[in-house]
């Protein structure tokens, strides 16, 4: 069967053709600044016959010409992996969160509309997918599209770790819990260990890059997650805050702000953007450091608190610790991060490798021999995820 996996972001495609069950890679695309004129950057390969090519300058103003210049390049007789869009049977999507739906769905419209009712919860994540879904019926409209919500993983969550402290007729009527994303990539980093080390496992998953999570596993499932009812809790993130102070809120409105301003603070200009004043990308904010800027040093010292107060949590939940793994941009990455977390955590039986956390292959083993935890680099793998859950979908 083949399956093409879509995820989408706020100015970004990206593609993976798959032959399932065999999880074969036939092709995969990527192009940038979706929403360009000018500017937009279009890659593609053809894993089989290795012909790859990017292309700078491209005009692809909306995801529909996104769409349509890989599905080109897809069928192409010189650069295709497909002979027709006709052989293609199901399109997977790494949909965010839809209300009501956590699992794996198809796509009709009672779930399109759950997806738009959550529009406020997540407004860029569900848009940018309601629209790229909304252009592959109009071309596909033959072919079966399915949703693996970013939630699905964590429904495994107890109830008691879900649930907010808030009038429970708010979690029965607009369905308010402590939801958890990422699922797709804690999901693959707890099907990779168990496939290494066997299933009943203790695993802590740190998920860091523009956007991040921590998420405690305990044989295969999840048992927490550190989003909440939206995608902009959890961890401090590149622009968004994280866990922050509710009653933060009213106070601003009381000192003149208005609520646009507020969320932009909160959404766009918080995390380490906000913090350091530099760059919400952690690579700038090192450089800035390095030359004695005490708010970027401040930036990273925050994120690595954070992480570190999570995997402290997660240690007591799980009751032991045998796994750290780091994925995500910046956790497979930066070393300095991943050395400045564990070495706050011996007492937890971790131990660093110095020389094989700086380099080595892409994914290894970092901690030392001595270590009584294991700490891992993992690439995120999370388009083979979603391959997977479409392709068992009934």
């Amino acid at each position: 069967m083949y399956i093409l996996v879509c995820n989408v972001g706020s100015t970004s495609l990206k593609f993976k053709l798959y032959n399932m069950p065999s999880a074969e890679a036939l092709a995969e695309g990527k192009i940038e600044r979706v929403g360009s004129r000018d500017d937009a950057v279009f890659h593609y390969k053809n894993c089989q016959s290795g012909f790859s090519v990017t292309l700078d300058k491209q005009c692809i103003p909306t995801y529909t010409e996104g769409i349509e210049k890989y599905l080109s390049y897809l069928t192409d007789k010189e650069t295709g992996a497909l002979e027709d869009l006709k052989v293609l049977e199901r399109i997977g999507f790494k949909t965010v969160l839809a209300k009501g739906y956590y699992g794996v769905h198809l796509l009709n419209e009672p779930v399109m509309a759950a997806m738009r009712e959550y529009l406020p919860i997540a407004p860029v994540h569900n848009a940018c997918y309601l629209e790229a879904i909304g252009q592959f019926q109009k071309i596909l409209p033959d072919k079966q599209l399915i949703g693996v919500f970013e939630t699905a993983f964590h429904v495994t969550i107890p109830k008691e770790r879900r649930l907010y402290a808030i009038p429970y007729e708010w979690y029965e009527k607009y369905g308010i819990q402590r939801l958890g994303y990422h699922g797709a990539s804690h999901g693959y980093i707890a099907e990779r260990i168990g496939s290494i080390y066997g299933p009943a496992q203790k695993i802590v998953s740190c998920h860091l890059g523009g956007s991040c999570s921590i998420c405690a596993i305990l044989d295969g499932k999840s048992i927490d997650n550190s989003f909440g009812f939206t995608p902009q809790t959890g961890v401090l993130h590149a622009n968004r805050v994280g866990d922050v102070d509710s009653y933060i809120v009213p106070f601003l409105t009381t000192q003149g702000l208005a609520m646009e301003e507020i969320m932009s603070g909160l959404e766009k200009n918080g995390g380490l953007k906000g913090i350091s004043g530099v760059s919400n990308d952690i690579r700038y904010l090192r450089e800035a450091a390095d030359k004695g800027d005490e708010r970027s040093k401040l930036a990273i010292a925050m994120l690595v608190d954070v992480i570190v107060r999570y995997i402290g949590s997660y240690h007591a939940f799980l009751g032991g610790l045998d796994h750290i793994v780091f994925t995500g941009g910046i956790g497979e990455n930066d070393s300095r991060l991943r050395a400045d977390v564990c070495e706050k955590i011996p007492h937890l039986g971790v131990s660093l490798g110095n020389e094989i956390n700086r380099t080595g292959e892409a994914e290894r083993l970092v901690s030392s021999a001595e270590s009584a935890v294991k700490v891992h680099v993992i690439p995120a793998n999370e388009e083979l995820v979603v391959a997977r859950e479409t392709y068992k979908f009934q």
